[in-house]
């Protein structure tokens, strides 16, 4: 599959579209199931992901670690479920923290999947809108799509293995 393209679509918004080679019913899963989500949103090399806990209903809480495990820094995303069209669109509010003190720095995120069929593929447009442009920044700066990009390629190697081949 191509990589992710990324977009600034306004001063405060990300958007990254990605296609895999997969039905939506497929490509649902990894963000909607907590176990299939450990396999591909564990981070780069040398990170782990030691919590990944989602409560899937409308309201529903989430709560994802991930440790460095040469430093012991932390990154915590937590949130609630704002939305859900089964196969169709996910809506999250997100909070993004790093450290493990209560004082830890939040970033805090909307984040919009909309999941496309497209001739027996799925095209998934990510919208991530930020609190500030200032913060939206920061994300790009931190090669937010790169990793981004890590994780769906862990999503095709996941689909591959989880589809029944053809022929």
């Amino acid at each position: 599959m191509q990589p992710a393209l990324i977009h600034t679509p306004t001063a405060t918004a990300v958007e990254v579209v990605r296609r895999f080679a997969g039905p939506i019913e497929a490509v649902w899963l990894p963000f909607t199931d907590a176990e299939v989500m450990r396999y591909w949103m564990m981070g780069p090399p040398g990170w782990s992901m030691p919590v990944c806990e989602m409560e899937f209903e409308e309201g529903g809480a989430y709560e994802n670690v991930f440790r460095n495990e040469a430093d012991g820094s932390q990154i915590t995303i937590t949130g609630h479920i704002r939305e859900i069209q089964h196969h169709r669109r996910l809506v999250l509010d997100e909070r993004h923290s790093l450290g493990v003190s209560s004082d830890a720095a939040t970033q805090a995120t909307t984040v919009t999947f909309t999941f496309e069929p497209t001739k027996g593929k799925t095209t998934l447009t990510t919208l991530i809108e930020y609190a500030s442009q200032a913060a939206r920044d920061e994300a790009l700066s931190l090669q937010m799509g790169a990793a981004m990009e890590m994780g769906y390629c862990r999503i095709d190697e996941w689909l591959q293995k989880s589809l029944p081949s053809e022929g």
